[in-house]
């Protein structure tokens, strides 16, 4: 299977291996046989950080950092010795500036998936791995994640969703995964 350039659904049932994918993209796991390439490179002969820089995660269920919004945001380029505006990731995830002084565990969970997606979003990733970033959102707040994916310019997005509205919604195409394996 390749993932092209652009936005991409893995769509499949529970099980299915949607979420294991994400993580052999980003090496968070190695395969057990076959090769998972980057840009052509197997990704295990590549730094796992410095593809975890190339290729954000956004968990689904979020993970703060104690501390503020803007200590959560900074926290993947402060790693790497970088300082970054807080304000841009922030912004592009669809929070507003006042977020970026307040607690993060103090947050929604809508709020602090929108956090999750600033912290990935603040390294400049080339892909942006999403695992269920809505699935335990109420309407409203899930209707601002996506707003905030829809107007994401300059990144691929690999979207794991069992909703096929979603991925209709959100990307150009549908790989559809059962037991492991594609079947369309």
């Amino acid at each position: 299977m390749s993932i092209p350039r652009g936005s991409t659904a893995l769509l499949g049932p529970s099980g299915s291996g949607k979420s294991t994918l994400l993580r052999l993209l980003n090496r968070l796991a190695d395969p057990d046989e076959g090769t998972v390439r980057f840009h052509g490179t197997d990704v295990r002969a590549l730094d796992p950080l410095e593809l975890r820089r190339r290729v954000g995660l956004v968990p689904q269920l979020p993970a703060p950092v104690p501390g503020t919004v803007r200590e959560n945001v900074l926290f993947g380029p402060r790693l790497e010795g970088n300082e970054v505006d807080p304000e841009r990731p922030v912004e592009l995830a669809g929070l507003d500036q006042s977020f970026l002084d307040r607690d993060a565990s103090r947050l929604s969970v809508g709020e602090q998936q929108r956090v999750m997606l600033a912290r990935a979003l603040a390294l400049e990733p080339e892909v942006l791995l999403l695992d269920e970033p809505t699935a335990s959102l109420d309407a409203a707040a899930t209707e601002a994640v996506e707003h905030a994916l829809r107007n994401l310019r300059d990144v691929s997005l690999v979207l794991v969703t069992h909703d096929s509205q979603q991925a209709e919604r959100l990307t150009d195409r549908t790989i559809r995964l059962r037991d492991g394996r594609v079947t369309e």
